[in-house]
């Protein structure tokens, strides 16, 4: 168990959040009828927390800090980052949550943090979020945050470790959390907790358990949730409650139409100060939060436009979301796009081809529902299909499409696990066809083609095949590894027999960018003796990690 909190901590911390975010989101969006029964809190803090990371790790890769930076560089691009990718009225809360926890390590040029500095830190983020919202309620994340410093900080001056420290916060977070609907009507009505609150809580104990030492890389990829605190909570409805997502919607009794959002930039205190009291008496729900270089703001009004002329007036306003209830006012045109996944230079020019908007997506370096929601924007389409090419990236996709369609975009994902079954669906897109025809007929092409790989394992671990060490070719089908071998040519061979143990007509190679070229003649050479009767493409595709890709349709 740790005494103090490190820089490799404060990672851990943030892509575990991530994780559970992800893990939960749907769960917290259920949750949701505080401000506006919206159902998108989840979404929001996950998609906040997602784009936050995307920039941090960019921001580090450039710098070449990735993975060794400081607390203090962890925190002061993490605080930046989630200003700027913040979404929604609990994602812009949450931003300011951790911005003040990063400012107390900043400002004190801390290299690690004690239990009472902990305390004081997460303090600082609890105070720094109540102060940006203009009309704070109780019953709130605001209140199970201030519950959690203060347990945190009452348990620090009785001279408690770390461990302890945070135990205390998740403890009273929990206790606040169940008490929010005796203090707001509109949870009481539904029978719910406050979902910010939830997710406040979901947050304090992914860092708890970093610091016990109890997280693992399944938490971290939201596999295993079958282990509190990553598990469905009983306790956040109320007994006998219908979920608001399946009841009748909560009155929102006259409330402002629009949700609008920017962020503001060549500005100064005195303008902010002056749009805050603008914003103030167009509506509800303002958060005004940054500075001094730049700012988020969100507000709730029923005069989009006098909102956004606000921002102009005080500076520049920019990534201006515009929100009618459920969706987003966006500029789309007509027609179908296509979002697709690319493990690889070849796999890329293949995919641009065909007419998709491609995304990188490669082990260790995954596709974010940010950069697929950004793709899916930049399409200009109405309708926008989805095609991940990998099952991590799957859970990616479906955020992704459900965002889009909060931004008017209807969009649909295609369940295409791996890079040949995404190469089929996108290869029978025809954009003159309607959208459902287009998804039924790409769903199918990705489940009909059989699929496997081969790849060389690099370190000792344990395998569905048996203990695997560095050195011996591993043969992959339909995702899991199904046996040891060798080398690269025999294992394809028997990849390709059980892939083509039940038919097939089409096979293609997918040569990765460590594809040899001798290797590639003993494939192609035991396909036209052993099976001439299939058709064989080959795409140089140029992928890491596996020397070829094998599908059969």
């Amino acid at each position: 168990m740790a005494d103090e909190l490190t820089a490799a901590d404060a990672r851990h911390w943030a892509m575990l959040t991530r994780a559970v975010f992800a893990a939960r989101r749907l769960e917290l969006d259920a949750l949701n009828v505080f401000p506006v029964p919206d159902g998108d809190t989840g979404t929001n803090l996950y998609l906040t927390f997602d784009g936050a990371l995307d920039d941090v790790i960019r921001e580090h890769t450039t710098a070449g800090i990735l993975g060794t930076a400081s607390l203090v560089q962890e925190c002061a691009n993490l605080s930046r980052a989630l200003l700027m990718a913040a979404r929604g009225n609990s994602g812009v809360i949450l931003s300011q949550l951790v911005g003040g926890l990063c400012r107390y390590v900043v400002d004190g040029g801390f290299t690690e943090l004690d239990a009472r500095q902990t305390a004081s830190a997460f303090a600082l983020g609890a105070q720094t979020a109540r102060a940006g919202v203009r009309e704070p309620k109780e019953g709130t994340i605001l209140s199970v945050a201030d519950a959690g410093a203060e347990a945190a900080l009452a348990a620090a001056d009785r001279g408690a470790g770390l461990v302890e420290v945070l135990g205390a916060a998740v403890a009273a977070a929990e206790r606040a959390l169940e008490h929010t609907p005796e203090q707001l009507p509109e949870l009481k009505a539904a029978g719910v907790v406050d979902a910010g609150g939830a997710g406040c809580l979901l947050m304090l104990e992914a860092l708890h358990r970093v610091v016990t030492g109890d997280w693992s890389l399944e938490d971290e990829l939201a596999l295993g949730g079958g282990e509190p605190p990553l598990q469905r909570r009983a306790e956040w409805h109320l007994p006998g409650a219908v979920a608001p997502s399946a009841a009748v919607p909560v009155p929102r009794g006259g409330a402002p139409a629009y949700e609008v959002m920017f962020l503001l930039d060549n500005t100064d205190s005195a303008r902010v100060e002056a749009l805050g009291e603008r914003l103030a008496g167009l509506g509800d729900s303002l958060i005004v939060v940054g500075g001094p270089d730049l700012y988020n703001v969100h507000v709730h009004v029923d005069d989009a436009g006098a909102a956004v002329e606000a921002g102009f007036a005080a500076g520049r306003p920019h990534r201006v979301r515009i929100t009618y209830l459920e969706h987003v006012v966006e500029s789309v045109t007509a027609g179908l796009g296509v979002v697709a996944c690319s493990a690889g230079p070849g796999i890329t020019a293949v995919l641009e081809g065909a007419g998709a908007t491609v995304v990188p997506s490669v082990p260790g370096a995954r596709a974010s529902a940010g950069q697929l929601l950004a793709a899916a924007r930049a399409t200009g389409a109405a309708c926008v299909i989805i095609v991940p090419g990998d099952r991590d990236t799957l859970m990616a996709a479906e955020v992704a499409a459900k965002a889009a369609a909060a931004d008017g975009i209807e969009a649909y994902v295609v369940p295409a696990h791996t890079t040949v079954q995404g190469l089929a669906a996108v290869a029978v897109h025809d954009p003159s066809r309607p959208a459902q025809s287009n998804l039924m007929a790409m769903s199918s092409a990705a489940s009909a083609t059989r699929n496997g790989a081969v790849t060389v394992a690099t370190k000792e671990a344990l395998t569905w095949a048996g203990v695997c060490r560095p050195g011996d070719v591993l043969g992959v089908i339909d995702g899991d590894i199904a046996f040891l071998d060798t080398t690269v040519p025999n294992a394809a061979f028997e990849v390709l027999r059980r892939l083509l143990a039940g038919g097939g007509e089409l096979v293609t190679l997918v040569l990765g960018a460590d594809a040899d070229a001798d290797d590639v003649d003993a494939i192609t050479g035991w396909l036209a003796s052993e099976r001439p009767e299939v058709e064989v493409e080959i795409i140089e595709g140029g992928q890491p990690v596996y020397p070829v890709l094998l599908g059969v349709e």
